[in-house]
């Protein structure tokens, strides 16, 4: 009887080093199981948001352009996953080695070292390339409500074919790319500056190449409000962008595979509903001050205005300073609209003072609670990226518009987009109906 638990002791002994790394080898492979799931789910949270501007933009345009935005938000979504696939995700992340762009390749997956065992990847390639295309479609988005009313709808298209193969990805792969600007320490956690501003850049330039829709502005200077077609379709899509920030920010941790990503993650997902929380009731209390009466697009506006301000940098601040991070942004918005105004650059939807503005405040904002990071680094970053943006935009803008031209002509613009591009309306039963004799 001792001898048998003599050597039952010695077997034990001897198996406890395969016990250990079986153990090792089953906590890595979960580890690298969880990270490829919080890349997807989040992904597919990012995804959702294009269904959120699809209705903050319907919402906000005139009914007779309701079809036409809707068409252009998804078919944005389709150029931007054939774009980064072709080009983008490898012009953003291939070779780049503290440089400014990465290589002119196909994306292809290589998860060769995974199946055979060695899970030292952290998760999957295909994970990774579905997270990082549906942040490239974020960014064109932001253009499509800028422009709305009055450009041409494959002239639009061809834009965002070089916006999401070429400008994006090459201004992408400086700072998440390990080019030269994370080189030195330029830190945008979730993209304020990466895809915010990238895209409310490319929407400034396009907005004045454009000009403003008629009677937008008046030649004495008035500006004259044209409202939206339908309020609560502006506040549904506001909603499905809020929730759609969770996966935007939160799977920006890029692991969820241990206790301190999880922790992580849950600290990002509080501090941008707060952040939202304290944008939007900024602006309300802004906008009543400044007018007298509160305006639900300016409460909207402000919600995400808090979002993009807290994309930067959403781990490191406590609860309350990103409830005042969202809360200057929301103020922005509402000083920042009237702005636009005065200048003559006709934004339908705010997307500039939302996305630019706020995007340019969140990323400067990150070195007063990360101790690791230097306001002039991020200042270059903003004024390297907004310069990058702006001549390589306005190129492609002026070379469309003296081709195949840019906006509409006034006859089409009166009628509105739906019937004379698309030949679709959102709502044929509300239109007048003029019988011929």
């Amino acid at each position: 009887m001792k001898k048998l638990k003599l050597l039952t002791l010695v077997a034990l002994l001897v198996a406890l080093p395969s016990l250990a790394l079986a153990e090792e080898e089953a906590v890595s492979e979960m580890t690298y199981i969880l990270n490829t799931f919080s890349f997807l789910i989040s992904g597919v949270l990012v995804m959702w948001m294009a269904a959120g501007f699809a209705m903050l933009e319907a919402g906000l345009v005139r009914s007779k352009n309701v079809a036409t935005i809707c068409l252009k938000n998804i078919a944005l979504f389709g150029i931007a996953g054939i774009l980064f696939y072709l080009i983008g995700y490898n012009l953003m992340y291939m070779n780049v080695d503290g440089g400014f762009m990465g290589s002119f390749a196909v994306w292809g997956a290589d998860d060769a070292a995974a199946l055979a065992g060695d899970y030292s990847a952290g998760y999957s390639a295909g994970s990774d390339w579905f997270f990082q295309m549906v942040f490239c479609g974020a960014a064109c988005s932001v253009v499509s409500g800028c422009v709305a009313e009055r450009i041409k709808l494959w002239s639009f298209l061809i834009f965002c074919v070089v916006l999401t193969g070429i400008i994006y990805p090459i201004q992408g792969s400086w700072g998440w790319g390990g080019g030269w600007l994370s080189a030195m320490g330029f830190s945008d956690y979730a993209g304020s500056t990466l895809v915010h501003s990238c895209g409310g850049w490319a929407a400034l330039t396009g907005a004045i190449i454009l000009g403003a829709r008629k009677g937008k502005y008046s030649k004495d200077g008035r500006v004259n409000p044209i409202p939206g077609s339908n309020i609560p379709m502006a506040t549904i899509g506001t909603f499905i962008l809020w929730m759609g920030w969770f996966g935007f920010n939160g799977g920006s941790a890029l692991a969820l595979g241990v206790a301190s990503s999880a922790i992580e993650q849950g600290g990002v997902y509080i501090n941008t509903n707060l952040a939202a929380c304290g944008g939007m009731i900024a602006a309300m209390i802004a906008v009543q001050i400044m007018y007298k009466k509160t305006d639900v697009t300016m409460a909207l506006n402000g919600a995400l205005a808090g979002l993009v301000s807290i994309t930067a940098g959403p781990a490191a601040p406590s609860p309350g300073a990103a409830i005042l991070i969202g809360a200057v942004g929301g103020v922005l918005v509402v000083l920042a609209v009237p702005f636009f105004d005065k200048l003559k650059i006709d934004d339908v939807v705010g997307a500039l003072s939302v996305h630019l503005v706020c995007g340019i405040w969140g990323t400067l904002a990150v070195p007063f609670c990360d101790d690791g990071t230097s306001f002039m680094t991020q200042l270059i970053g903003v004024v390297s990226i907004g310069a990058f943006v702006v001549v390589t935009s306005s190129i492609v803008w002026l070379a469309i518009k003296f081709t195949i031209g840019v906006r509409c002509d006034e006859e089409d613009e009166y009628r509105g987009l739906d019937i004379a591009e698309i030949g679709v309306e959102a709502y044929p039963d509300f239109q007048a109906i003029t019988n011929k004799r």
